[in-house]
């Protein structure tokens, strides 16, 4: 059974509002930050209407399920994700509405790169190599497919923008950037990573197909930060609908997108709120890859 709807944690938090993103807000604590993960969905770059049930759970919960097992690779942000060690900050009447929905972090110094990392040339690398035979100036062989393995992963940075998109550089643009040392740090941290996820992923019959990572400084130290593996940071194929050439349903809001791009909607106006069955279908989508990604079913 799904839990109610989230799709603000305003006025639910004894505590000032520092940015609300499209799924994310962040509160301060004062030594620390309070993450709130709502049920918000974007798409097209518009958040839409209603929000998905569901969603804000399992993307907290697998954040923390993979912050905990990469830990050894790389330390984390994350202090806890009791609702219930807030105090008043969370009043009691509200923690059963935010439950597995808060993360309570070290206040870091955000690195402003979105490290990806590419394990198959798709999505906006696909549309990079069909232009010109490489992705983030990375040149790659002749005659790949949509969809297809790559024989490494390849590191392909974007310069983080707070307004519009984010803009794909090369290596050398993020080593100007952040300077060297730290770039280099960027892209084998992130190359690590992938390499840890996308194995365990194989294991359950999912291809990680890319991901993105962010990353922050404590007290000079470089430590993950956001989020990380879930289906709003990176693309999960099933292996069983694994094919080139094709658009492969991802593990996702492939629902909502499908359905925006089958409907009359003009792209330039907010569009009407999502029906049932789409809402329905996306939160069945959500819950079955927190399943089948940590073998439990979300409670």
């Amino acid at each position: 059974m799904s839990t109610p709807a989230i799709s603000t944690a305003e006025g639910l938090v004894n505590a000032p509002l520092l940015y609300k993103g499209k799924v994310r807000e962040l509160y301060d604590l004062g030594e620390h930050y309070l993450i709130v993960v709502t049920d918000r969905i974007s798409a097209f770059d518009y958040v839409l209407d209603p929000a998905v049930p569901d969603k804000g759970n399992v993307l907290n919960r697998l954040s923390a399920f993979w912050f905990e097992r990469t830990k050894e690779l790389i330390d984390n942000h994350v202090i806890h994700t009791d609702v219930e060690l807030l105090g008043d900050v969370i009043p009691s009447e509200h923690r059963a509405l935010l439950r597995n929905r808060i993360t309570v972090t070290r206040k870091a110094e955000r690195i402003d790169i979105e490290c990806v990392v590419r394990g198959y040339v798709t999505g906006g690398g696909w549309r990079q190599y069909v232009a010109g035979g490489e992705v983030n100036g990375i040149k790659l062989p002749e005659g790949l497919r949509k969809n297809g393995k790559l024989a490494e992963p390849i590191f392909t940075p974007a310069a983080k923008n707070d307004v519009g998109h984010d803009e794909d550089i090369s290596f050398a643009a993020m080593a100007d950037k952040v300077g060297a040392d730290l770039a280099e740090q960027l892209r084998s941290r992130s190359l690590e990573l992938y390499g840890f996820a996308r194995d365990y992923c194989e294991e359950r019959g999912i291809i990680l197909a890319d991901c993105k990572l962010e990353f922050g400084l404590v007290d000079g130290k470089l430590i993950l930060i956001d989020e990380i593996f879930t289906p709003d940071a990176s693309r999960f194929w099933a292996k069983e609908n694994y094919a080139l050439d094709i658009e492969i349903d991802s593990m996702d809001k492939e629902p909502v997108r499908t359905y925006l791009a089958n409907s009359d909607w003009d792209k330039n106006s907010r569009p009407d709120p999502l029906p049932p069955q789409v809402v329905e279908e996306t939160t069945r989508r959500y819950r079955d890859i927190f399943r089948r990604l940590t073998g439990q079913e979300l409670r």
